[in-house]
């Protein structure tokens, strides 16, 4: 295991489960939808499952191969060994069967075994990247351990609904509490990322290092206010539910996220593809915000037009960037710059925009075709990027290095190719 190129870094397996069970989970849901599937029947329902497998199937993947590339860089920490890597692999695994299989063998223990499963997973990694980032000097990567910390007991609330009859908030509630903990965590990530994209050092292969002249600079206060009304909506939802008071914090967080945007107006730097997709992450949280701020102070629309906008477009490019980057410059290869990327980015985000569609007035009457293209859509995204990165994540690096070091020079080649 220890030579397997597969378990070499932690974002290989973690980028390649999260890109095959996309269409996966899209795909079974899809069928489920369209009537094909009548005894499908998960605990809590389909919709349930649906919403539980791309938050903590889908993206608890991709958020467990950044986690623990970047923050072993960040940190200046080991990076996590082949057999813990399989060891944490296969629970992720695992615990996506189990609650699956208990869609058709009805079983508490069945569902318990599920619980535990996801919640080892979350123990697992939050042990190999939270503690370290909490005991980095000065505690500067000490949001990601709250972040990792958070959607863990999220999980717990989950099940706790699920399992007993504790007086809790439903399992849906929990669910709309880590997406809000999601959206959190890719200001966190991008802000860390984005220093790099814009002022372009990962273009150039220095990834790591300091610009001689900032041109972009990810500034806290900005930050900070983002992330303060993104967790008061978060909050205010799960407290109180749908409502006048929950709508204008998701107002005040769609205001201050174009507010965080004003960092990125720095001029022709901003035009790549790499800072435009990551630019584009925030512009979409900002409108899901106000969607649903306005769908509940009485919009004629959903709420969940604007829910699925933030889930499958700022959720899923943000995920579609960063593995496109991470999962090129640790496997020690420059940027692909071929034109399937910003293709693909584009398709996910029309995938998104059709989806919030089927929740507006003027899509009701294709409800289902707008999400059936939708979700096929979306899905062959991750399919179609599994395909092209496949060499790249399970294959051996051609450059003579191992682990997650990036490439050994500092001279960027042009192309991409694997």
């Amino acid at each position: 295991m220890k030579h397997q190129p597969l378990f070499m870094c932690g974002f290989r397996p973690f980028f390649v489960l999260a890109a095959g069970s996309a269409p996966l989970l899209i795909g079974l849901w899809l069928l489920v939808l369209s009537g094909q599937l009548l005894s499908f029947n998960p605990p809590g329902g389909g919709l349930l499952w649906h919403g539980h497998e791309l938050l903590f199937g889908f993206t608890s993947a991709a958020i467990a191969g950044f986690a623990l590339t970047a923050i072993p860089e960040f940190t200046g920490t080991p990076a996590i060994r082949s057999d813990k890597l399989l060891r944490l692999s296969l629970v992720w695994l695992l615990a996506r069967l189990s609650y699956l299989a208990s869609a058709w063998w009805t079983n508490e223990a069945l569902l318990y075994l599920t619980a535990a499963l996801n919640l080892l997973f979350w123990g697992l990694l939050l042990r190999q990247a939270a503690v370290p980032a909490w005991r980095s000097a000065q505690r500067q990567h000490a949001s990601f351990a709250w972040a990792l910390g958070g959607l863990a007991l999220t999980q717990a609330g989950f099940f706790a609904a699920l399992l007993t009859a504790l007086p809790l908030p439903a399992p849906a509630a929990w669910l709309h509490l880590a997406n809000g903990l999601i959206m959190i965590l890719i200001i966190l990530a991008a802000s860390r990322v984005s220093m790099s994209v814009v002022n372009g050092l990962i273009e150039e292969g220095k990834p790591g290092a300091s610009p001689a002249q900032t041109v972009y600079l990810a500034r806290p206060p900005r930050r900070k206010l983002a992330v303060f009304c993104i967790a008061c909506c978060t909050a205010a939802e799960f407290t109180l539910g749908p409502g006048a008071v929950t709508a204008w914090t998701a107002l005040a967080a769609s205001a201050a996220m174009l507010n965080l945007l004003n960092d990125w107006h720095v001029g022709r730097p901003l035009f790549t593809r790499w800072a435009l997709m990551l630019y584009a992450c925030y512009w979409i949280i900002a409108l899901a915000y106000a969607a649903m701020g306005l769908a509940w102070l009485g919009m004629p629309w959903m709420p969940s037009a604007g829910r699925h906008l933030m889930m499958l477009g700022a959720i899923g490019l943000s995920i579609l960037t960063i593995m496109a980057m991470v999962g090129r410059i640790h496997a020690g290869l420059w940027l692909d710059m071929r034109p399937w990327i910003p293709i693909t980015a584009i398709v996910l985000v029309l995938a998104a925009v059709l989806r919030a569609w089927a929740g507006l007035p003027s899509g009701m009457a294709w409800f289902m075709p707008l999400l059936a293209i939708s979700g096929l859509l979306w899905g062959a995204c991750f399919l179609f990027y599994l395909f092209k990165t496949w060499n790249v994540l399970a294959k051996a690096r051609s450059d003579g290095q191992s682990g997650c070091a990036e490439p050994l020079n500092s001279h960027k080649k042009k192309g991409g190719g694997c």
